[in-house]
């Protein structure tokens, strides 16, 4: 196998090129950069691929070669590009919306991420209000439902008990630290046998 050093070279610059471009906020360059790094793998693929040869084709020969060419090598490149067209236009189609909600096409950092970062980890100790079942991080509500009575005082391990009893249970999220007890229906004497 022969290899090129030069066709390597490219691809390795095309590579790193693509990858700074992802790396960028702004949606045009990202685009630019997938489609650049896809075209990179694509000419690596054809690159390490089977030497050329006959077409795969009965009754088709080529001048000067013996062996058939492997059409796996072609058939990878064909459907990457075909992916690569669909993520491009979902991108630009990200860009156009971003475009013409906020006139340009930067990616801003989500508002509420900032605050999830900003957020005290003991939340608990200093909010009466805070549901201790909830996600100290996220405050996404948890299986085990509020802990926190009317009044804000924390409920002890039997009122939870009797406040989760009245809740109907659609058996959706498993509920910590209460035992269910199945009542089985009694056994026929034609199952015993």
């Amino acid at each position: 196998m022969i290899v090129d050093i030069g066709l390597f070279a490219a691809i390795a610059v095309m590579v790193a090129t693509g990858v700074y471009l992802l790396l960028d906020r702004s949606l045009t360059r990202m685009l630019m950069g997938i489609i650049l790094f896809s075209n990179a793998v694509n000419l690596l693929l054809l690159a390490l691929s089977s030497p050329p040869g006959n077409p795969p084709i009965v009754g088709y020969f080529s001048e000067g070669r013996l062996t058939e060419a492997d059409p796996l090598a072609q058939a990878m490149i064909l459907t990457a590009i075909v992916i690569t067209m669909g993520m491009a236009a979902f991108i630009l189609a990200l860009a156009y919306r971003s475009f013409t909600i906020n006139t340009d096409d930067e990616v801003d950092d989500d508002p509420e991420d900032t605050k999830v970062l900003e957020r005290d980890v003991d939340i608990a100790a200093e909010d009466p209000d805070y549901d201790a079942s909830d996600d100290p991080i996220t405050g996404a509500p948890s299986a085990l439902g509020d802990a926190y009575g009317p009044d804000g005082e924390p409920l002890t391990a039997e009122d939870l008990l009797r406040a989760r009893v009245d809740v109907i249970d659609t058996g959706a999220l498993p509920l910590p630290n209460v035992i269910r007890q199945k009542q089985l229906p009694p056994a026929d004497e034609e199952d015993q046998r």
